[in-house]
């Protein structure tokens, strides 16, 4: 009886550890690259990211931990995470660059060490072109070499259009390209990421392994949108959804699971990647946790909200294979 005790703690104990050793899509897949409009592995094999993203970093830096990540991968089946680092709000990068890059560096490294892809997310509206230059410079210089890298050069534009959005982009493409030759580059389109139907009259040339940031939120975009990405698909534009969600566009009010479902379905169909807004405690639908959910994962139902009840369950129906 005694050593049936030993047995089950030892399992109860380790059961944790395996859960993330089993699930390391890095050492499977290794370095992907885009094919035509898909992201495809190391072999050539077609994989399809998904996972969650972090909530601005300068409001919710709390969860921004190894502990966490590892939490994300082993317990939500999480392949890929995003840290989005706010730019201009208050404790953003351009007011404190030193401890916002060492908020990221902790979702990066906590992304290498459990064996996940980790999107590196300029969390901005508007264009800061020196400031992401050197940003991402540095994030290069120093992760470059990590399979586990994917770059998002600029959240969501707003205001400025694609022309200028075109132009910086590049300006920061080959600000990435001197340090890293291979890593996907996310690329934000106008609008909040859903005017892809001009970016697919002028895409970025001369440089591979670049996509086009699509963002919803289901209860306020519906088919039309999708049909507008449809058209980017067949021009050969390749989308990865960076930003998405169940509710309305401005992250609260009730959640529409037949058009959340209606997304999900159209995306693993195009085999689009997926990525979840957001991990944070913000009073509002969007944000997947409770205020007492803790900072370093090890949540239970009861800590989470309802999309991350929903984002939790989509993630861990997932079978790791067909990524």
């Amino acid at each position: 009886m005694k050593n049936i005790k030993r047995t089950i703690l030892f399992l109860f104990l380790i059961l944790p550890g395996i859960s993330i050793l089993w699930s390391q899509p890095v050492s499977e897949h290794g370095n992907l690259s885009v094919k035509g409009t898909k992201i495809v592995d190391q072999h050539g094999k077609e994989i399809m990211l998904q996972g969650v993203s972090y909530g601005w970093h300068n409001f919710w830096p709390r969860f921004y931990n190894r502990e966490s990540v590892k939490w994300l991968a082993g317990d939500w089946n999480c392949n890929v995470v995003r840290a989005a680092m706010g730019v201009e709000p208050g404790r953003g990068y351009l007011q404190s660059p030193e401890w916002s890059t060492q908020k990221i560096e902790e979702v990066i490294e906590g992304a290498i060490e459990c064996g996940i892809y980790v999107i590196i997310d300029w969390h901005s509206h508007g264009i800061q072109t020196e400031a992401a230059k050197g940003f991402f410079a540095g994030m290069a210089e120093k992760y470059g070499s990590y399979p586990n890298i994917i770059y998002e050069i600029f959240n969501e534009p707003v205001n400025d259009p694609w022309e200028k959005v075109k132009a910086y982009s590049i300006d920061v493409i080959k600000v990435i390209r001197e340090y890293d030759p291979d890593n996907i580059i996310l690329v934000g389109s106008p609008h909040w990421d859903q005017d892809l139907h001009i970016v697919a009259e002028d895409p970025i040339p001369g440089y591979a392994n670049l996509m086009y940031t699509l963002h919803f939120y289901a209860a306020g975009h519906d088919k039309s949108l999708r049909d507008r990405a449809d058209k980017a698909l067949k021009a050969g534009i390749p989308i990865f959804v960076s930003e998405s969600a169940g509710m309305n566009y401005d992250g609260d009010g009730p959640l529409d699971y037949e058009k959340w479902d209606q997304w999900i379905a159209w995306m693993k169909k195009n085999r689009i990647g997926w990525v979840t807004w957001s991990i944070s405690d913000k009073n509002e639908s969007c944000s997947m946790l409770k205020t007492s959910a803790s900072s370093t994962g090890n949540w239970t139902e009861s800590d989470l909200k309802e999309s991350g009840i929903k984002t939790r369950e989509l993630l861990r129906a997932s079978d790791p294979a067909k990524f």
